[in-house]
């Protein structure tokens, strides 16, 4: 049986104190979901705040990002070991947001290119975070285009082909896979839930065959608008092991509520 696992990705929000803060009030409503694994991931500076307000709760820190070197001249960039120093257990690799491609931009279009994440660096950056025993979070996810030229199915493999290049069977079990279809991130929009538990079924057979033990055993979790509302019965698809959550993680009694509802 497959722990169900959700995951609040706070992106650029909240300055440390406030990061912390939220996370303080998050601890008592999360405490009774004992049967569930629960993580916050916020931006690289509140972190340490996270590792003091969530130490001793069964609230796991997480990160959005990391570099897959552990030291050199890379500019603004935090390595595994800069992560697990600080606590980190689960790390986000892959977004959408980090590859360029957004279901809802909010910067201007010439901008786009700076968000330059390949299937080939989050391969290396997957690589990185398993040598050093944290959970990747590798996210996979079409865009609107690509669904309606019927391409979802063939997009969700190439990039988990592409990112666990070379990762062995027994890690492929220990990686978390979290479908984002692009076009329902941020924007409201929800992919309906058998659609969903289809795509996650895809995701599962890929990972099957790569390793047949590692497809009953990897969790996948939807993302893109889940909510209080529409978790139920996300969560209650066979396929779907949970959430990687985004603007209703930043909300204390709404996460709590998907919490319960994967709990």
């Amino acid at each position: 049986m497959r722990r169900k696992l959700v995951v609040g990705n706070w992106k650029m929000n909240f300055t440390a104190s406030a990061a912390s803060k939220i996370a303080e009030e998050m601890v008592p409503k999360m405490a009774e979901f004992t049967s569930v694994d629960i993580s916050l991931c916020p931006t690289f500076l509140s972190i340490p705040g996270l590792e003091i307000a969530l130490k001793g709760t069964n609230i796991a820190v997480g990160a959005q990002d990391v570099f897959w070197l552990e030291s050199g001249a890379f500019t603004g960039s935090i390595s595994a070991t800069m992560l697990k120093e600080h606590g980190v257990q689960y790390v986000i690799v892959g977004h959408s947001e980090t590859r360029g491609r957004f279901g809802k931009l909010d910067t201007p279009e010439d901008t786009v290119l700076y968000f330059a994440e390949t299937d080939r660096t989050v391969s290396l950056k997957i690589s990185a975070v398993l040598a050093h025993a944290l959970i990747p979070i590798l996210c996979v996810g079409e865009t609107l285009s690509e669904r309606e030229a019927g391409l979802t199915d063939e997009v969700i493999r190439k990039q988990i082909h592409g990112a666990l290049d070379g990762t062995s069977p027994d890690h492929l079990a220990i990686v978390v896979i979290a479908y984002e279809p692009v076009w329902a991130i941020g924007t409201g929009k929800t992919c309906d839930a058998s659609e969903a538990d289809r795509v996650c079924g895809v995701i599962r057979a890929t990972i099957e065959g790569l390793s047949s033990d590692a497809g009953l055993a990897v969790r996948v979790l939807y993302g893109g608008s889940v909510k209080a509302a529409n978790a139920p019965e996300l969560f209650g698809k066979a396929n779907i092991d949970g959430g990687l959550v985004g603007g209703a993680s930043m909300i204390p009694d709404e996460f709590a509520a998907i919490v319960k509802a994967a709990n």
